[in-house]
């Protein structure tokens, strides 16, 4: 179901800055609009794949330390940064 916004005192600046930028994507203002909230407010999930690499990577900087229990139990007590 679509929705009907109306945008009310748009700085002259921004106007200018999302009429360039809808010309320049060959949209209409509005979907223009439309394109920037989606990129802010739905940003692309990252794929399974990035997800495992970015694990690998992940364990890979921790594979030359080592932890103890007591180093694990003390990281669980102060919890996470």
């Amino acid at each position: 179901m679509a929705i009907t916004i109306t945008l009310k005192n748009i700085p002259d600046e921004l106007y200018v800055s999302l009429k360039q930028a809808a010309e320049a994507h060959h949209r209409s203002i509005n979907s223009e609009v439309i394109a920037c909230l989606e990129r802010v407010l739905m940003p692309a999930r990252p794929s399974a794949e990035e997800h495992l690499a970015r694990a690998r990577r992940i364990r890979n900087t921790l594979a030359a330390q080592t932890f103890s229990a007591a180093d694990i139990d003390a990281a669980i007590e102060k919890g996470r940064p």
